[in-house]
């Protein structure tokens, strides 16, 4: 999304991963700003929740939308809420669809993401982002508030949830799932952007002190806890781990988030770990397409465009021993099925 830094126009293609084109003086602020409507199962702002009628346009690069991706594959929503992929990059004016032959999605017919906004808000001024749900009919946007969709996938969309379909936001924990994320997503999934966007010293020297004071605190409270809230995995867990299975990869080097690699801080490589070897999780990653989207599209970050060879991915696949500190994973539920074919990350793409 735009922010109070950004010098391009509001209507340049990002997604909240994506930076500022331009790097000003002063810390990274970040436009909250979406199209907050509602897919619910009373329908009541116009879009009610029904099978076959909605697409999920995500782009695997993303942290964000890499979220609703885990947590429609976790509750097996796939059969109802189909799924069109942007490419790893964009220029200013979209994401595009650039994996599918022709470069245009299959089912809504377009090569610019934007054509779906502008479709639904002819003068849409913000940024075109991912994820966003487009309604298959009309090819009109209907959200992009990644925060909402997911939380609505566990609690609106349960009537096409699969049989053993794990509970992400129990509302016995919703308070405490909340609080975390809360501090999550200030100090970690936006730290990391505070880092690598900050425009004079001070404000980098102030990121980079609150995102290691969040990762400690983390690893404190998951040194004796196998998930951040509860016994299972939850909604938390969720938006911790697309943040962290970016760390060594990107957020390291490209953000200057350097104190430590994630592969170093041993509590939280450990978390990491278990949760990418939980179906649902490490199955929806493809770490090219994380390296080519920052490394190339972020150009004042990293003006050559060079992506790097690295880092050696098959520490992700090492044992992690977290189940000695008890927790079920799915709870009273069952691990997801294999990924849809057509949804299958590439094998070169994969840990």
């Amino acid at each position: 999304m735009g922010t109070s830094t950004d010098r391009t126009p509001d209507t340049a293609a990002r997604s909240d991963s994506t930076a500022p084109a331009y790097i000003a003086p002063g810390g990274f602020t970040r436009d909250t700003n979406y199209i907050d409507t509602r897919i619910t199962a009373d329908g009541r702002e116009g879009y009610p929740v029904e099978a076959g009628r909605y697409r999920l346009i995500a782009a695997r690069a993303c942290p964000w939308a890499n979220r609703t991706q885990i947590v429609r594959r976790l509750l097996g929503l796939e059969q109802a809420i189909s799924l069109g992929l942007c490419g790893p990059t964009h220029d200013q004016r979209s994401w595009t669809f650039d994996l599918d032959p022709g470069g245009i999605d299959p089912v809504l017919g377009i090569h610019f993401l934007r054509d779906a906004y502008l479709a639904r808000f002819p003068d849409y001024p913000r940024g075109i982002t991912v994820p966003a749900i487009v309604e298959e009919a009309t090819g009109q946007v209907v959200t992009n508030d990644y925060a909402q969709i997911t939380l609505d996938f566990s609690t609106e969309w349960t009537e096409f949830h699969r049989e053993g379909a794990p509970e992400l936001y129990p509302r016995a924990l919703r308070a405490e799932i909340d609080e975390v994320n809360e501090r999550v997503y200030a100090e970690v999934n936006n730290g990391v952007y505070r880092c690598g966007f900050a425009g004079d010293q001070a404000s980098y020297d102030a990121a980079y002190h609150r995102l290691f004071a969040a990762l400690d605190w983390l690893s404190e409270r998951l040194r004796t806890q196998r998930y951040l809230v509860g016994e299972t995995i939850t909604e938390a867990d969720v938006r911790l781990f697309t943040t962290l299975a970016r760390f060594d990869a990107v957020y390291h080097g490209h953000f200057k988030c350097n104190r430590e690699k994630l592969s170093e801080m041993p509590v939280l490589w450990a978390y990491a770990r278990d949760l990418f070897q939980t179906p649902g999780f490490g199955d929806t990653l493809d770490f090219t397409q994380i390296k080519q989207h920052y490394y190339i599209v972020h150009t004042d970050v990293n003006p050559t465009g060079i992506v790097p060879a690295g880092p050696d991915l098959s520490g992700w696949h090492t044992a992690h021993g977290r189940e000695e500190l008890g927790g079920r994973p799915f709870g009273d539920g069952t691990p997801p099925p294999p990924p849809l074919p057509a949804e299958v990350v590439a094998g070169e793409h994969r840990a």
